[in-house]
């Protein structure tokens, strides 16, 4: 017999019983003969349940993930990272790694795809160049999977992620179109036991200390009579839009104005920057290099590079390499600006490409996987990059106490400031390259015009692209 068929007959036969239990008392008449109780209505016939749709199986999925961290240390750990989880998850999924180039490349990459159609699943990117390809439908928000209760975060793991990654992934309409795997800054490498041979005892506090102290070693390298050494021994400089902001943000400027809805490309302090660069570069106390420029500051060719606490494996294989000062202390330091000091500080984000529901899903599971403590310390050895968890330090004393440096780098933390994260923001730091270029080859009289036309191109793209 079925529940609901018992329960209609136990109601059947109680609710006669109890009315007549609960009616007041007659006056005392002659008995009147009841009624017998009407019988039982049969039984309806219990309803089919409704058919649950099939949970979304992964099962089987290939996804491509684009990264850009080459042929090296952080690619061969990526790689073993992504082996294991092939041979480790559940589901089946398997990831195929390539190797975009930089980070511009990879977005030239990423658009070419978009008109061709044959995009990869997973991308890496930082929140602007993601929020561009979200705006033309092409990225996934993510925040169907975080929140997932099959295969989401727990509120646990989502107060896990620091609070400054956890919210660089999302856009000004609450999608999340990235999720953090890393975190870095942009900040001077600096050689302390060369600078001290050179009579500084410590690094530069502001930008004529600066001079002072980069100027001094290129004068070094030109006396020394080495023909190798010509034209080095000061400060390399790349007119990469993340150099630039680093001095802006050191010099106590910013890209956008004060209202925050437009570009500002000719603020006192970016025409600073500006200024200082050329007066460097006229003085033969800065170079530039055809590459990352790791050599050059292990073999004392360049007392001080700009680059990423992330970039610190590779600067530590160069100074392994022959022909190196490998006994030189070297660090991580702030750039110098008046009075104040700064870091360019930001996070790195992985993008979900839109595609069908089972390779989304699988995409996810793999950047969950990527993510979590465990598989996190993994890659900040092979990487470099700093936690974007707070359970993750706990596991990395060995490595704080192998790599002190490393260590510095996050005591810079407070001290860094984050580029515009604006749609247009990506196109925007091309026309800042192609500018700070002109600038360093060109005349210093040229400079208000040079970042007069920046500052209108730069807002023509914002325009376009809001």
């Amino acid at each position: 017999m079925s529940k609901k068929f018992a329960w209609i007959l136990l109601v059947a036969f109680l609710v006669p019983a109890l009315v007549g239990a609960c009616a007041p008392t007659a006056p005392t008449e002659p008995p009147v003969e009841e009624a017998p109780p009407p019988e039982p209505e049969e039984p309806a016939e219990p309803e089919e349940p409704e058919e649950m749709e099939p949970a979304l199986d992964p099962s089987g999925q290939t996804v491509v993930f684009w990264h850009v961290w080459g042929e090296d240390d952080p690619s061969a750990g990526l790689l073993g990272l992504v082996q294991e989880f092939n041979e480790t998850n559940e589901w089946g999924i398997t990831v195929e790694a390539l190797d975009q180039g930089r980070y511009s490349d990879l977005e030239d990459s990423m658009n070419a795809a978009i008109q061709s159609g044959d995009v990869p699943n997973i991308v890496v990117g930082y929140t602007n160049a993601l929020d561009t390809w979200y705006s033309v439908d092409m990225m996934a928000d993510m925040n169907a999977y975080v929140y997932d209760d099959v295969y989401g975060l727990s509120e646990e793991e989502i107060a896990d992620f620091y609070e400054g990654v956890w919210s660089n992934g999302i856009n000004a309409d609450g999608a999340r179109v990235g999720f953090p795997h890393g975190q870095s800054a942009n900040v001077m490498f600096y050689n302390y036991t060369w600078a001290q041979e050179l009579g500084f005892d410590a690094p530069p506090a502001t930008k004529d200390e600066l001079k002072e102290q980069v100027c001094a070693a290129a004068a070094a390298n030109a006396a020394s009579g080495d023909p190798d050494l010509a034209g080095t021994g000061g400060i390399v400089v790349y007119p990469g839009a993340s150099d630039v902001a680093v001095y802006l943000f050191a010099f106590g400027g910013d890209f956008v104005d004060d209202a925050g809805s437009a570009y500002d490309m000719t603020s006192p302090e970016l025409t600073m920057v500006a200024e200082f660069w050329k007066e460097l570069y006229d003085e033969g106390c800065s170079f530039t290099t055809e590459s990352y420029p790791n050599p050059e500051f292990a073999t004392r060719k360049a007392l001080i590079t700009l680059s990423s606490t992330a970039g610190y494996p590779y600067q530590e294989s160069a100074f392994e390499a022959e022909g190196a000062y490998s006994d030189d202390v070297w660090g991580f330091v702030p750039i110098p600006g008046l009075d104040t000091q700064a870091v360019n500080a930001y996070a790195q984000n992985t993008g979900i490409v839109r595609s069908t529901p089972e390779a989304e899903l699988a995409s996810w599971l793999f950047i969950k996987w990527f993510t979590s403590p465990e598989v996190s310390v993994k890659w900040i050895e092979s990487s470099g990059y700093h936690p974007i968890r707070a359970s993750v330090p706990q596991y990395l004393d060995d490595y704080v106490a192998e790599n002190p440096m490393w260590a510095e780098g996050l005591a810079l933390g407070p001290l860094g400031v984050s580029e515009p994260g604006w749609a247009s923001w990506g196109t925007v730091r091309r026309e800042i390259q192609d500018t700070f270029s002109a600038i360093l080859q060109g005349e210093a009289a040229d400079i208000p015009t040079l970042l007069a036309d920046l500052e209108a191109a730069a807002n023509e793209i914002l325009a376009e692209t809001s």
